[in-house]
């Protein structure tokens, strides 16, 4: 057994090459070893190399495969079956997984990468619908081995503004992060400026900061998409001020103002 979770009061199992579903049976107290009831096998489910991580959010079970990236399924406790949604035909050694919704999907491989996939909800052909599209992609520099939904800080946010959802993750350096789920134009406003950012700031040993955030593993390399670089944008507030109103005027945005938002993140931490 590589995974254990919990399906509507059931068990999912990582058992090698299958899933498999368990349901508890009341039994007598007198039983063999004094248990009061056993876990009764209620489907398994083939198709993997080595299941090594299983996830469950309402009837949807994402699986994390040694080989063969992440798949979706769904289990029907009424019919007793677990059907074949989707899957990423992308061939990422998987370390880590989690489910951002029930659309939205996050892994860790085996290079210190990270990408998202999400359901094709607007697919018109079964083909479309049973794969999961690559909608991020980023080099994070540090091997994830778990992630795990909840925050290290209280977050105080101005207003109605509701918390960001945020996830930790840890590393097998030691090191523990977050990742937050930002809205659509907080994001426009960050990636504007860690465009603006990786211009204007050098980076260590003359390493491009687009290079090095930059998915890259054995079988492909692409530029990261759709993450914004925290520790980067986060250095804002320690540059000079001069350099400082040079990245304000490109964002176009007041000083305070931009520092404000800064603060902001860095408070999820």
């Amino acid at each position: 057994v590589y995974s254990l979770c919990e399906l509507r009061g059931r068990v999912v199992a990582g058992v090698n090459n299958r899933i498999e579903v368990y349901v508890w049976e009341d039994g007598s107290a007198s039983a063999v070893g004094g248990l009061a009831g056993q876990l009764h096998l209620e489907r398994g489910h083939h198709g993997h190399i080595l299941a090594l991580f299983v996830e469950a959010r309402g009837d949807f079970i994402l699986v994390g495969d040694l080989m063969k990236s992440v798949s979706l399924h769904r289990y029907s406790a009424d019919e007793g079956t677990i059907v074949d949604l989707a899957r990423d035909y992308n061939s990422n050694w998987v370390q880590a997984i989690a489910m951002l919704d029930d659309d939205t999907f996050l892994g860790a491989e085996s290079d210190s990468n990270l990408f998202v996939v999400r359901k094709n909800g607007g697919a018109t052909t079964d083909e479309e619908r049973q794969r999961l599209e690559v909608v991020a992609e980023f080099h994070l520099g540090e091997l994830v081995n778990r992630f795990q939904h909840g925050s290290l800080t209280m977050q105080l946010m101005d207003g109605d503004a509701a918390p960001l959802p945020t996830l930790l993750y840890g590393t097998v350096n030691g090191v523990i992060g977050v990742i937050a789920t930002i809205p659509e134009e907080l994001f426009a406003l960050l990636s504007e400026l860690q465009s603006c950012m990786a211009k204007l700031v050098p980076g260590i040993g003359g390493l491009q900061h687009s290079v090095w955030r930059s998915f890259h593993n054995d079988r492909k390399t692409a530029d990261a998409t759709n993450f914004i670089d925290g520790d980067l944008v986060e250095s804002f507030l320690e540059l000079k001020r001069p350099l400082q109103d040079e990245i304000c005027a490109r964002v176009q945005m007041k000083h305070e103002d931009l520092c404000k938002r800064i603060d902001e993140l860095t408070r999820l931490h």
